[in-house]
């Protein structure tokens, strides 16, 4: 089937991929790319190649249907997914599969236990303990019996408890005292499992805002997400340019319609901008049916032939409406620049996601399959 650009693509340069990965490899340890949610919207198959071919020997995936789906396009590598529900159909197909899988207590433990036996399959295991974010994780309490039933398994000869690890509340913010206690809480933890004689090889605590600016959260691997993409982990920590990041991708659609209002003229739905003077304005196929915000609505600007254009009025399923101002030269089928890298001026997902009141993660992965996904490999200047 062939897919058409005509109406919108998402171009997703995997240079700037690769070049992120290498800026977040410089901070010492392995890093693991995170694909989960495909990749952030960027397409999980293509960009898990794309790290693979640029040295990332671990990869890591939310659902144990992604591991699956990874495993299926050709990946072999090592893999970790971390997060599944009881009676998970995937876990037996995963274990075949030499996909590492994580344990939050001593109910998934025994599910893994069971799966390994039934599939005379041996088990790779990381432990996840709950160190402050208060998700999913090992309970402190629960500590000592789950890190003794795991070591039964090992002895059993079931599991292998290849790695412990958890996860930062507020690595976005330097200044917050939880990134350090959590870093303690979670050397006591490894501490307690090394006291029943198990020192797994991997120990991983740093997220992309840990890799980024915390260093003694670096343990024996490192779990770079958002970061891969160009997205900054937060603005604590500095735009992407200031973190040596480049976003990877590119939103572009054409214009559907250009047309003249007059004064008094009321545009999209509920009439909630009203022109105050005679307007061009521009009709953009995409709206939140393709994942662009409505929050964004009337506070939004696109970039159209080098200069910004404002959003007018709701964003509605299928489109939305922008200010060509008051003389225009654009056409139908010029390009539209709905975010970008910012290097040719245009919104970045950061702007999108501060028009928004939201996070740049949710910006760029709420692009929906309806928009084709581009690959092209660019080099930054």
């Amino acid at each position: 089937m062939t897919v058409s650009l005509s109406r919108a693509r998402a171009q997703v340069n995997l240079s700037a991929i690769a070049r992120n990965y290498r800026r977040l490899t410089a901070c010492g340890v392995p890093v693991m790319g995170v694909v989960k949610a495909d990749a952030y919207g960027h397409g999980a198959v293509e960009v898990a190649r794309a790290l693979r071919a640029d040295g990332a020997d671990w990869l890591g995936v939310a659902l144990l249907s992604e591991a699956v789906q990874l495993r299926a396009a050709g990946d072999r590598g090592r893999m970790l997914a971390w997060l599944w529900a009881p009676g998970d159909p995937a876990l037996p197909e995963c274990l075949e599969l030499d996909v590492d899988v994580s344990v939050s207590s001593e109910e998934t433990l025994a599910e893994v236990v069971a799966a390994a036996v039934q599939s005379e399959r041996r088990a790779r295991v990381h432990i996840k303990v709950d160190t402050g974010l208060n998700r999913n994780g090992v309970a402190r309490s629960e500590w000592t019996r789950v890190f003794q039933a795991a070591e039964r398994a090992q002895q059993d000869g079931v599991i292998d408890i290849v790695g412990l690890w958890s996860h930062l509340a507020s690595a976005d913010d330097p200044s917050d005292a939880l990134n350090a206690e959590q870093r303690q809480v979670f050397r006591d933890a490894c501490d307690i499992l090394a006291s029943l004689g198990v020192e797994p090889p991997i120990r991983h605590l740093a997220n992309s805002g840990a890799t980024l600016n915390q260093p003694e959260s670096l343990f024996d691997l490192a779990r770079a997400g958002i970061a891969v993409y160009g997205v900054s982990p937060g603005e604590g920590l500095g735009s992407s340019a200031e973190l040596g990041l480049v976003p990877a991708m590119t939103l572009v659609a054409r214009l559907a319609h250009v047309k003249h209002i007059d004064p008094g003229a009321r545009v999209s739905y509920g009439g909630t901008w009203v022109a105050s003077e005679p307007t061009w304005i521009g009709l953009v196929p995409v709206g939140y049916g393709d994942g662009i915000p409505r929050a964004a609505s009337s506070r939004a600007e696109v970039l159209i032939g080098g200069r910004r254009c404002r959003v007018l009025g709701v964003i509605a399923m299928d489109q939305m409406v922008v200010d060509l101002g008051p003389e225009t030269d654009c056409r139908p089928g010029d390009d539209v620049i709905v975010f970008g890298a910012g290097d040719r001026g245009e919104p970045t997902a950061a702007d999108w996601a501060r028009w928004s009141d939201t996070i740049g993660y949710e910006i760029v992965t709420r692009i929906s399959p309806r928009i084709p996904r581009q690959y092209v490999t660019l080099e930054a200047d």
